[in-house]
């Protein structure tokens, strides 16, 4: 194993995070950025994989990453797009997106891994690769994993909490027990690495005719991923699969195949919609791929586990860390799993239509195109769901009406921004200008504006307490009780 995981007793105040994908990454930089001793397994050998499926980072993953000092570098690795077509025949503009990210960002997945794991090795997140999990034994202190390495002997890591991110086929979510209930949406998907003898017009190029399905986008080094499924041969993942086949599939749902050529890599696959009944085993947590699976449609599996991520991370450092209480934790299934579960919807049914086959989905695909297309309402909360930027999280009984919602970049007293102020990663107490904070240790700032609200912004940028009435002053006292003892270092 690389680095110096830890070994034996259980560490009170350390995480072990298993796997080394975004989410991962995100969460194992989260937890080391706030002082936590993190050691970071994976099986695989130490490399950045480019068989990854996911191209697109939505709005919401750009602004966590805002609040990280991370989306100005991924934007520079990316190409925007700033429509989003569904069904080939609708196109939806993000232009209006209240964000300053009002597009998409194409970029492969393995470029933000590449950020994230630069900044979790910053923060001094200790690397176990070539680490495979073989068990896990929880007690009241502590969990110990049971691995192997790549020596095949045997060996113990213990923290304080475990966090499964290892995927579908979750080895921390298989040693909790949890079951992972769902089906094969989608068999025989083909994936291809290709050239192109001739450039496509548009930067993601994506349609649906009959029985087959398309996808193309670049990866910036001259290669581009072909994505395709063809209804009408359903076959295993283990058979073969030639570039002929993949060309076939790309004339028959986009009219050509673009002069596919010098593969360097093609594979099959299945998708699947499946979700863990719970987040949270005691002190063994799930988050990414290893709690959800969806299809690819919309681009929102990596996008849905970077967001777990966020929303975990700020927790789990408080309860290591002894400023907040266990049950904290429990708040993470509670917001997410719900997040989750209308991923599922939103994605399986953006399939279900794009492949539509009987009369009545064509006319249910038609009905849902001219609601999108003419109601504006309808077509905002759409582009909220899968952009991220419309979701929200349950607020208490009575709680002021921007409790649980997301924050948005707002501008602070001083030329500085919300997010800006958000990469200490704490919460931020935005106060009207003159208006007193009777307590040490919390982090303050001022609108730029005159707006009188009293606002508290937890460390993912959700909304966790609000005041109209905070002339007087605003002392920790008024805070929700999860959040009281919640301070800055």
């Amino acid at each position: 194993m690389n680095g110096t995981a830890h070994h034996g007793t259980p560490h009170d105040r350390s995480v072990i995070v298993v796997g080394s994908g975004p989410t991962g990454l995100l969460l194992a930089g989260d937890l080391a950025a706030a002082g936590v001793p993190v050691t970071l397994v994976e099986k695989r050998p130490h490399k950045i994989s480019n068989l990854s499926r996911a191209f697109v980072v939505h709005a919401r993953t750009l602004e966590q990453l805002d609040a990280r000092g991370l989306a100005d570098e991924i934007e520079e690795k990316g190409r925007v797009l700033d429509r989003l077509r569904l069904f080939g025949s609708l196109t939806i503009e993000l232009t209006g997106l209240p964000t300053r990210f009002d597009h998409l960002l194409v970029v492969p997945q393995y470029e933000v891994e590449k950020v994230l794991e630069r900044r979790a090795a910053e923060a001094g997140v200790v690397f176990a690769y070539d680490t495979e999990v073989t068990g896990l034994v929880q007690g009241t202190d502590g969990v110990t994993l049971q691995v192997r390495g790549a020596d095949g002997e045997p060996a113990e890591l213990s923290a304080a909490y475990v966090v499964g991110t290892d995927g579908m086929r979750s080895a921390v979510r298989e040693a909790v027990g949890l079951p992972f209930p769902g089906k094969s949406v989608i068999r025989s998907v083909v994936l291809a690495d290709v050239r192109l003898a001739e450039q496509p017009d548009d930067l993601l190029t994506v349609n649906t005719v009959g029985d087959a399905f398309a996808f193309i986008a670049p990866f910036g080094d001259g290669y581009y991923r072909v994505i395709g499924w063809n209804r009408a041969r359903d076959v295993p993942d283990s058979e073969p699969l030639g570039l002929d086949e993949v060309k076939e599939i790309a004339r028959l749902a986009l009219g050509r195949d673009y002069g596919m050529h010098d593969a360097r890599w093609m594979s099959r696959f299945h998708s699947d919609e499946r979700q863990a009944p719970h987040y949270r085993v005691g002190r063994v947590l799930l988050a990414g791929d290893a709690a959800h699976v969806h299809t690819p449609a919309g681009g929102q599996g990596m996008n849905t586990g970077l967001q777990d991520a966020a929303n975990l991370g700020w927790k789990l450092a408080a309860v290591v860390g002894g400023r907040a209480a266990d049950a904290l934790l429990d708040t993470y299934e509670a917001e997410r799993h719900p997040v989750g579960k209308a991923v599922l919807r939103s994605s399986g049914g953006l399939v279900r239509m794009a492949m539509a086959k009987t009369p009545w989905m064509f006319a249910a695909r038609g009905a849902l195109t001219a609601v999108l297309d003419r109601i504006r309402p309808a077509r905002e909360r759409a582009l909220g769901q899968i952009t991220g930027i419309g979701v929200a999280y349950p607020a208490p009984k009575g709680a002021h009406p921007l409790v649980g919602k997301r924050v948005p970049d707002v501008a602070l007293a001083g030329g500085t921004r919300l997010y800006e102020a958000l990469r200490a990663g704490e919460f931020v107490l935005i106060l009207p200008e003159g208006t007193a904070y009777r307590s040490d240790g919390v982090r303050v700032a001022h609108w730029a504006s005159d707006r009188r609200t009293a606002l508290l912004v937890r460390p993912d940028g959700y909304a966790a307490w609000a005041s109209t009435s905070a002339e007087g002053g605003v002392k920790s006292t008024d805070f929700p009780r999860e959040f009281a003892t919640y301070s800055l270092r």
